[in-house]
Parts: C-alpha cells; structure tokens; sequence
C-alpha cells in the first residue's frame, strides 16, 4: 500500500513515518508550503533521516483564502475562530487527500493524536490514547471522504514515545519543540496582524451587566470572552470579559461567576458519526461536548436539526466562547461538531 505522509519535520510526523515504514507501507512524504514561515528544511532532513521521498505542495492561496481569511473576518465580528479546524479541513487534509488521489497512493497519514473509526459505512475520528495530546477536537470538519482516506498512526501512541523514538535515532527533530503560537503569526501579536490587514479598531467602553461604562477598551479584537487580565480595569472586584458587541462597540465585564453559562446555540454543522438529519428533522440526544481545545469534555442534552444544535449543559460552563468550536462526542468518537454562535 502506498501512503502519503503530511510532513512538517515535527517530531509527530517524523514518528508517524518511522512507524509506517515499520509496518511495511511504501511511503512518501509532503510538506505543504501555507506561508513565509513553512520550515521546509525541516521537513527535507525528516525524509532524508527516515529515507522517503519530499514533494513539496503550494498551499499558499488556499491557506490564505480559508485559513488566514476567516482569521481575520471572525476577530472583525468579535468572534473567537480555531484557525488550525479550519487548515485541516480545507488545506491541510484536503489538499493531501487531494495530491495522494491525483498521484497513485491509497491513503494519506498524518502525525495526529486520534484514530480513525468505521461504524457500517460511518467514518469519524476518535480519542487518541494520550488524552493530553487528543487531537479529535481539531478535526471534526473532516468529510467522510477525507476519513475514508486518513491513516493515523499515533493513534495509540504518546508523546514521549516520540521523542524517545528520535532521540533513539538521532533525529534532527529531537531537539524540535511544540509551537504554542498561531503558525502564521509566530510573534502571537494577532492584533497588530489583523490591524496591518484592515486598519485599527476603534476604543470603545467597557460596560457593567447594568450597561454602566466602567473605563474605556483599546478596541475589540484585544480581548475575548472570559479574559481577566490585561483590562486595565481598576475596580473593586476582579472582573472578567463575559461579551464583547460589535454593533454598540462595548465591551461587558462582569464578577466572577458570571462568565459561566447553562446553554448556547451552535452552528454550521458537519455529522461524522451521527448521520445528518433530513430537513426539517430534529433529534435529542445526551452527548458530551469540549468548547474549546483544553477544555475536559461536559456533558449536555443536545437538540439539532442538520444546522442547528441547541445546547444545555448538565453543569455551566466557563467562557462559552462565539466562533470557537464545539465538539459532540459520543464516547470518545465525535458524533459532529458546529461553531459557537
């Protein structure tokens, strides 16, 4: 079986492709060049240690258009986007798919901390075995055609089984260390990226639960829902970011406590698992959902039509945030996922 492996030389997809050489796959590599910091040198010392083949794939206006894009429109609306959901599922992923198709091979792999998981004729990706570096939440925008096509062979693997696999070796990426940055924004100042794009945001107030102005914000796109620090707020009680209004240009602060909520709407929805409803059918079902990457799965009744999931929570949840994801398992298996409205 020929594999192709999305390659960034990343101690991940350094370990992804050791293991499939191990199991006897014909592998070859790509790297996909989405911007002016796409390490691609990175990428050519993995193959040549691990002895594959590199292609390398211009991913720049697709990365640009999807990724870079939406970044920019979601912060504009005083939403909170997931720019690596939206790379995996219209860059990444399926340009791989993409290529691999075009040039012979019969599956893609990727250095990812999920598993591939087949019910009937359902595809959907599951948690890994290391649930620190579960990855599910990423991906639950991959169409059943993508998951037909994916292979992740880290699936029951850890973290440090990788490194210590490359230190074994003496692989360059050994010494490779997790970027906690946007790709594209390396010096993680998204403000003055977005600003450079499409000019300053204007100040606005800071107000109360009652609409009082309590001080004066530096512009929308500098705060997010449940941010405490950096306000520049002098009041009695520390308060935290519980809604941002771009129509009113306001900025709501609150007391602790109030950044909990008991419910919240999703939208956009794409069904793994879960077959997507017939127009006009709603379902309920008890599902567990994570609303944002770090966050522990909670667990909720769920009410959904094919584009709209209405959510209520067993318990209230901090910092339910517009434009961040919303993931719905079904055990460990992602049953489908939306974004926050």
């Amino acid at each position: 079986m020929r594999i192709l492996l999305g390659m960034s030389g990343g101690v991940d997809s350094t370990y992804a492709g050791a293991l499939l050489s191990q199991e006897g796959y014909e592998v070859e590599a790509a790297v996909l060049v989405m911007s002016e910091h796409t390490d691609t040198g990175a990428a050519l010392r993995s193959c040549e240690e691990l002895g594959v083949k590199l292609h390398i794939i211009d991913a720049k206006p697709a990365f640009e258009k999807y990724v870079v894009d939406d970044f920019v429109e979601q912060y504009s609306r005083a939403r909170t986007p997931n720019p690596c959901v939206m790379c995996n599922r219209y860059v990444k992923i399926k340009l791989l798919c993409d290529y691999a198709r075009a040039n012979g091979f019969d599956k893609v792999a990727t250095g990812h901390y999920c598993n591939i998981y087949k019910e009937e004729n359902r595809y959907c990706v599951s948690m890994a075995a290391d649930k620190r570096k579960d990855q599910t939440y990423m991906l639950w925008q991959l169409t059943q055609e993508e998951l037909s096509m994916l292979y992740t062979p880290l699936c029951f693997k850890t973290k440090e089984d990788a490194y210590t696999l490359a230190r074994e070796k003496g692989y360059s990426s050994a010494d490779s260390k997790e970027s906690q940055e946007i790709c594209f924004i390396p010096d993680n100042d998204y403000a003055s990226f977005i600003e450079k794009r499409v000019g300053r945001f204007p100040e606005g107030n800071f107000v109360d639960s009652d609409g009082n102005v309590v001080g004066r914000h530096k512009g929308l796109i500098h705060y997010t829902i449940g941010q405490r620090k950096g306000l520049g707020l002098a009041l009695k009680v520390p308060v935290f970011v519980t809604e941002i209004d771009p129509k009113t240009n306001t900025v709501k602060v609150e007391p602790s406590g109030k950044e909990y909520k008991e419910s919240f709407t999703a939208d956009s929805l794409n069904f793994q698992l879960e077959t997507e409803p017939k127009e006009g059918e709603i379902r309920q079902k008890e599902l567990f959902v994570k609303i944002r990457y770090a966050a522990k799965p909670a667990r909720a009744i769920v009410r959904y039509s094919n584009k709209l999931a209405d959510v209520s929570f067993a318990e209230p949840q901090r910092a339910v945030t517009p434009g961040q994801s919303a993931v719905f398992y079904d055990g460990e298996r992602v049953a489908f996922g939306g974004f926050i409205c």
